[in-house]
């Protein structure tokens, strides 16, 4: 008799038979040596699973790899094994929490009698090394909950134990075993320790067990792994850079701006930030006045009432800043639709007054938790470059075509690529179902029709609209979600919004709500840490400073900054009794983008001695010269 056979479909479409009970890694073994090799487990109907697990009816299935998010997650996963496992050994009177990967790397939290020190980290990674040189096999068993609960009681694992008597009456319990070490576990895991070389723990924090407080505090040991060597020190490089570019430093060194305890998550703008926020601003406005955009200012203050008929009130009001007078509640307004719902419907509109664009960039107050408010990058009181288009439903793709073209625009300006994501329908919605089924349609049917790409984001969407956001990528590789756009069929609706059509019926407009820098003060922190501080030169708050060599030339030096200012640029003069090494090292610490030297030799023939921050020594060259070359590059917003 022939043993039974199960066809199993692959990624590209095609599909193989094979005997029930062949393994995913036999099935990677079929296709290429070099898969194999890089094989960390696989997807099997949608589920990820061991490479042994046997597979035992009709699938697709897709081999994963480090290449792969899943595949990642897996070999992150099975690093916390491998770190938990090197503590059990350094610590057996450890008791284990839960491991789990993370984006960029994976934590495990423990129960540790101290705060592991530097010293102890490294002692837990040499146990690792030796660990990940033994290659255990890392190998999953099923067993009854009698069993895994009596072994992990033996073993004083009362977080263990916890987890088994809250599981479902139902559920499968496993665990992993490596080597002597053996953890509770749903998996799935890489075949060995042996796949997890190159590997680093950051840090350690405190961190409640299960995220409730009250509960004992555990020692949550942070770490990142890698499958090469080279991606795992450009991590570490980039994570270094990072803190060298922190905002929060930055800023007040450079006297952007400060944050200060009397109003928090408010920014205070210092005059040099100040004109790097009014660049970004003026950026917006040209780009946005060119493609038909109308700017108003709306109230930043209304009844309830207004919050009650948009249905912020329902499903947003806890992120709002509310106040009581005179008996009536009014609430800050934490976004712009509501007024700019109220300026449409002012007027009758026909169809030839659509598509209608209004923009704003009047102040919003959002009530965010004091924990996680973050400089700039969270913050409660924010400007976005928001606007709101009426259109009638035959415009929403020439609209949405439209958007992504000043999103191209903007983002190249800044030489940042971006990625598009479509978030569709959350559970907390507003409206009808078809309507919402039919907004996500024509998002998607938008971003087709102009050929991009795009990630699908279930149940992410706005409460009363799906939504694409733009996840823009900085100069360490930081993905950073920035622009947003908002299909929304609900506010028209609740706001009872008209427009009168060709055959004179009145028709309902759709929203298009969209921000592209999204918030500024936000953008404004993402750039500052993408350019290290070091701006284009239309984008630095002071664009270059004449420096002074002798005193007898401060005469001089103060005409070649006056007549700078007035062909438009922004200088300054630094005629300081000091030596001029000093000047150009503390103008290249204030990330001055050029500097002028200017002595006896220089006031004598007119010139200047130009030195740019990128460039070095550019050489002498004319007052008008130098101003003409500057004033192009800012006109042209060069990188």
């Amino acid at each position: 008799m022939s043993e039974r056979e199960i066809r199993l479909r692959l990624p590209d479409g095609s599909e193989r038979r094979v005997p029930a009970g062949t393994t995913a890694r036999e099935v990677a073994q079929s296709i290429g040596a070099r898969l194999a090799k890089a094989a960390l487990a696989a997807k099997v109907n949608g589920e990820v699973v061991d490479l042994d697990r046997p597979l035992q009816e009709d699938a697709e299935i897709r081999i994963l790899t480090f290449e792969d998010e899943e595949g990642r997650a897996v070999f992150r996963h099975s690093s916390t094994h491998v770190l938990a496992q090197a503590v059990k050994r350094l610590w057996p009177e450890a008791k284990l929490g839960t491991g789990p990967a993370l984006e960029d790397g994976f934590y495990y939290d423990i129960d540790l009698p101290h705060a592991p020190s530097e010293e102890d980290l490294a002692r837990i990674e040499e146990e690792m090394r030796r660990i990940v040189e033994a290659d255990y096999p890392i190998v999953r068993e099923e067993w009854p909950r009698e069993k895994a609960r009596a072994f992990f009681l033996e073993r004083n694992e009362p977080y263990k134990v916890e987890i088994v008597d809250d599981l479902p009456p139902d559920a499968t319990i496993s665990v992993y075993r490596q080597g002597e070490f053996v953890d509770l576990c749903r998996g799935p895991h890489v075949p060995s320790t042996g796949r997890i070389r190159h590997f680093k723990l950051l840090s350690v924090s405190g961190a409640y067990w299960r995220a409730k407080e009250g509960n004992p505090v555990l020692q949550r040991i942070y770490g990142t792994s890698f499958e090469r060597k080279e991606d795992l020190e450009h991590f570490l490089w980039a994570r270094e850079e990072a803190k060298k570019r922190d905002h929060r430093r930055l800023g007040p060194e450079l006297d952007l701006f400060t944050f200060h305890e009397e109003a928090p998550g408010f920014a205070f703008w210092h005059p040099k930030g100040w004109i790097f926020y009014r660049e970004l601003e003026r950026l917006s406005r040209e780009v946005q006045e060119r493609h038909g955009y109308q700017e108003v200012r709306t109230p930043y203050i209304y009844r309830a009432e207004l919050w009650k008929t948009s249905g912020h009130w329902e499903h947003y009001r806890d992120n709002m800043f509310l106040t009581e007078r005179e008996d009536e509640v009014f609430g800050f307004k934490p976004m712009n639709c509501p007024g700019h719902c109220i300026l449409y419907k002012e007027k009758i509109r026909s169809y030839r007054d659509l598509p209608l664009r209004i923009s704003e960039y009047g102040p919003l107050a959002r009530c965010e938790r004091s924990g996680a408010l973050h400089g700039l990058l969270r913050v409660r009181g924010f400007h976005q470059d928001d606007a709101h288009l009426f259109v009638r439903e035959d415009q929403i793709e020439d609209e949405i075509r439209d958007v992504i073209e000043i999103v191209d625009e903007i983002y190249s300006t800044f030489g940042m690529r971006y990625r598009i994501v479509l978030s569709t329908r959350p559970e907390d919605y507003m409206g009808e179902l078809a309507l919402w089924e039919k907004a996500e349609a024509q998002l998607a049917q938008a971003l087709q029709s102009l050929g991009r790409d795009f990630r699908l984001n279930p149940g992410d969407g706005a409460f009363y609209g799906p939504k694409l956001d733009f996840y823009v990528t900085d100069a360490l590789g930081r993905e950073w979600q920035t622009a947003t756009v908002q299909l929304d069929f609900q506010l028209p609706v609740r706001f009872d919004l008209h427009y009168v059509d060709r055959d004179g019926q009145e028709r309902r407009p759709v929203m298009i709500h969209r921000a592209i820098l999204g918030s500024i003060e936000r953008f404004a922190g993402i750039l500052v840490e993408h350019f290290a501080g070091d701006f284009p030169l239309w984008l630095a708050p002071v664009q270059a400073r004449v420096l002074t060599v002798t005193d007898e030339v401060k005469g001089y030096g103060a005409g070649v900054r006056d007549r700078l200012k007035a062909a438009g640029l922004r200088v300054e003069l630094d005629d300081r009794s000091e030596k001029i090494g000093y000047k150009i090292r503390q103008a290249e610490l204030e990330k001055v983008p050029y500097m002028l030297v200017v002595g006896r030799r220089e006031a004598e023939a007119g010139l200047l001695a130009v030195r740019s921050r990128r460039g070095g020594d550019e050489g002498a060259m004319p007052v008008e010269a130098f101003a003409a070359t500057a004033l192009e590059r800012v006109r042209s917003r060069a990188l």
